[in-house]
């Protein structure tokens, strides 16, 4: 009876509840693809891509009718390409970017990210000529996704690099400025970036990673507040331990989908990462879940405290349900992707200070933010440089992925479409940050034996 009551839960959090596995992602080292001919290195690095990934797809598929459980996105990272191609004499990284954008589709995967450096400590060749590289590639590509990690608790903040990102979302907002700047919807900037992250935009394969592994994110949203609905009116103390029971449930079945498809696919099992990622579809919010613990609406005071809450309860209990953890592992945040937070933009409840407070507690950060396409690149490089101040001195990752939709201000909206959803146009701070961003150089890493 016990074992029927517990099927029956679960084909419940999949019919009514949209209990999904977010994403397989299949992370690849291209680092034994190096060459000093980029054209060889490319050939090296496709062939590489479709050959591992060749059967992901029809895995992914296999196990989602085999189990009933909707496995939302098949999708691939790789090593940052500013590692690979700095051996070429190439000056240009645009190719590597339509390759991998070809393997993609020869994969039929979704998305492919790792068109990445890691420049928190300064930069090498590739990564200058990767980030330069960054608005042609994602305008005349697809499905590739981009990444670059600016800072990190032990390195400090490397400002130069932020100075360029915040040029460098301006750009690809122009030349991507035919479908409301989407290139930037496919662009994040990271302070303490993980190297086992599954979920897009941000993927990339770490050089410390196994030559081929799987990861897995599940989802869930709406099955953590329908939980929470039966304990409507009780202690913060239910709530928590509502939500943890919760969690546990929804990560046996990312464990399950992990195993299983790494031994399918005869490759290691990586990590489970523990979040709660939100879609646009109704029944599938973050948003709605700080109502339900008596917020009126997401962004009021209290959110960050109901964040906070929800974000260890998750890990609480996911971390038991699985062998491995990693990646982000927490609630996302993002706006244009929740249709709660798309709501509470709408009716004025939510702005950006407060969505920058509560990314202290949250697994990422600026997630799918529309601002105004005249916003200075000096303002966006702001944002970036806050935001990786709040990852360095909190030793957490911290990402930024804000679209300065061009042509547009405030009181209109951005439309991406599918599981990117709608961005109402947000308000940024007037008051200029020139003179700060100019200054260039190196934060330094703080010191962590006097915190308080």
């Amino acid at each position: 009876m016990t074992q029927y009551k517990k099927i029956m839960e679960t084909i419940k959090m999949i019919d009514r509840e949209n209990l999904d596995i977010r994403t397989i992602t299949m992370g690849i080292s291209l680092l034994d693809c190096c060459d000093g001919d980029g054209e060889k290195a490319r050939r090296k690095m496709y062939e590489k891509i479709v050959r591992k990934a060749e059967n992901l797809v029809k895995t992914g598929e296999y196990i989602a009718g085999k189990y009933g459980i909707p496995i939302i996105n098949k999708r691939i990272s790789v090593t940052p390409i500013a590692l690979v191609a700095g051996a070429s004499s190439d000056s240009d990284y645009v190719a590597y970017a339509k390759m991998m954008d070809r393997a993609a589709r020869e994969t039929g995967v979704n998305f492919i990210g790792g068109f990445s450096a890691l420049v928190q400590k300064g930069f090498s060749k590739g990564d200058r000529i990767l980030i330069d590289s960054i608005p042609e590639a994602l305008s005349v590509t697809e499905r590739v996704c981009s990444s670059v990690n600016v800072g990190s608790t032990h390195a400090g903040i490397n400002m130069d690099a932020v100075k360029m990102m915040g040029e460098i979302v301006k750009r690809t907002a122009y030349l991507t400025r035919d479908a409301d700047s989407i290139g930037c919807a496919k662009l994040v900037v990271f302070c303490n970036a993980v190297e086992d992250n599954p979920f897009m935009a941000g993927a990339f394969h770490g050089v410390g990673e196994a030559d081929c592994v799987i990861n897995v994110g599940v989802s869930g949203p709406g099955v953590v507040k329908s939980a929470l609905e039966k304990v409507r009116g009780g202690t913060f103390d239910q709530v928590a331990e509502t939500i943890k029971k919760t969690a546990f449930k929804i990560t046996r079945a990312g464990q399950l989908v992990a195993k299983e498809a790494a031994e399918i696919l005869d490759v290691p099992f990586g990590i489970v990462d523990l979040s709660l990622a939100p879609t646009p579809s109704v029944g599938d919010s973050v948003a709605r879940i700080f109502e339900e613990m008596g917020l009126e609406a997401a962004g009021t005071h209290g959110t960050t405290a109901a964040l906070a809450m929800l974000n260890d309860a998750v890990k609480k209990g996911g971390i038991m349900a699985a062998e491995h953890v990693g990646g982000l592992s927490g609630a996302f945040i993002p706006v244009s992707e929740d249709e709660g937070m798309i709501e509470a933009v709408r009716k004025g409840a939510l702005s950006l200070d407060k969505l920058e407070a509560m990314t202290c507690v949250c697994s990422v950060g600026l997630d799918m933010i529309a601002i105004p396409g005249d916003t200075p690149s000096a303002s966006i490089a702001g944002m970036i440089a806050d935001e990786a101040a709040i990852g360095m001195i909190n030793n957490k990752t911290t990402a930024v992925r804000i679209i300065p939709v061009h042509g547009k201000g405030l009181g209109e909206e951005a439309v991406f479409g599918g599981l990117l959803g709608t961005a109402p146009i947000m308000k940024v701070n007037p008051f200029s940050s020139e003179l700060f961003i100019a200054r260039g150089g190196r934060i330094p890493a703080p010191v962590h034996s006097f915190k308080n």
